[in-house]
């Protein structure tokens, strides 16, 4: 049996030209059928849905700020689906239902996964700074939310994901893989990588402990900062009926913010010892095919903006199609 030193040293001369199995839902394969049917079509109304509200802000002349953040976060959502449920269809169309991919495309899956789910996180948090100003300082509102600031708070969450994505993903494919390179999982998500590591120290485990800190708990502090002053406001609002006014403007934010950080805390913010690939890949499924569906319904149901430019939007098309 070689010894691990020997292949470390195979595994940096060929870790080029590695694959990985992935074995996505390959214990299920007498569910194969019905699974690939369900995820195919929440993968479809998740592009058509969030589609149709990123459209509807685009073509909206007049877009207040947080119709800003939510083509935003469409958009975010679009490109999440794009480059995780693909590849889960596939694996569920292939026979053994497994499929292979490069240490490349591995690579460039986790670290365009960790890049969109972080951006999501730095919104929510700018999200919530909007509505901070929105209900603590509204006189000043339209001076502070400026088109100018809401264009570098969206560019500052794109690229500060982007970053912080790239030094997590250096970080884990510069470890050696002397394991077996079977993942048990649908994508190549960090803790179902980090498992196939044969470092057995908790240095493995610093460069996520440091993503989470900047992309979870980071945002998270500043989401709850804003609350607190919030509710504070709120508490000073004498009228019930203008207190659940503003209060419902938030909801919206505060549901999507619990259904993203519940499903991320769950999976990252915990030592590579507690790892379950079962429950991982459970969890993994709703945040990559139930979160992104629900986030254009609760928005569309909860957000009278929005449902406005929709109807507009409908308007247009039925009398485009008319004439």
């Amino acid at each position: 049996m070689p010894c691990e030193g020997c292949m470390e040293r195979d595994n940096v001369s060929t870790g080029a030209t590695m694959e990985f199995l992935l074995l996505g839902f390959s214990e299920l394969l007498y569910l194969r059928a019905l699974l690939f049917l369900i995820f195919l079509i929440l993968h479809l109304v998740t592009l058509a849905g969030n589609t149709m509200i990123f459209m509807a802000v685009v073509l909206e002349p007049s877009r207040p700020p947080m119709l800003f953040f939510l083509c935003q976060l469409s958009a975010i959502e679009l490109c999440y689906a794009l480059v995780i449920v693909p590849k889960e269809l596939l694996s569920l169309a292939v026979a053994g239902g497994s499929s292979t991919i490069s240490f490349l495309g591995c690579a460039v899956q986790m670290h365009l996964f960790v890049a969109l789910g972080g951006a999501e996180c730095f919104l929510l948090a700018a999200m919530s700074f909007d509505r901070f100003v929105a209900i603590c300082q509204p006189l000043r509102y339209a001076a502070v939310m400026s088109e100018g600031l809401c264009l570098r708070l969206a560019l500052l969450c794109v690229l500060g994901a982007f970053a912080v994505a790239l030094g997590l993903t250096a970080a884990v494919f510069r470890l050696p893989f002397c394991r077996s390179r079977r993942i048990d999982h649908f994508f190549c998500d960090v803790p179902a990588v980090l498992h196939l590591a044969c470092t057995h120290s908790y240095t493995s485990e610093l460069p996520l402990l440091a993503a989470c800190v900047l992309l979870l708990l980071l945002p998270f502090l500043l989401i709850l900062a804003s609350y607190v002053c919030i509710a504070a406001a709120l508490s000073r609002i004498t009228s019930s009926v203008g207190r659940g006014k503003a209060f419902s403007t938030c909801i919206s934010h505060l549901a999507i913010t619990l259904l993203h950080y519940g499903c991320a805390t769950f999976i990252y913010i915990r030592p590579k010892s507690g790892y379950s690939p079962a429950r991982d890949k459970v969890v993994s499924l709703v945040y990559t095919n139930i979160t992104p569906l629900m986030y254009p319904l609760i928005y569309s149901l909860r957000n009278k903006e929005i449902r406005v430019i929709l109807r507009k939007m409908l308007r247009r098309r039925k009398i485009a199609q008319v004439n």
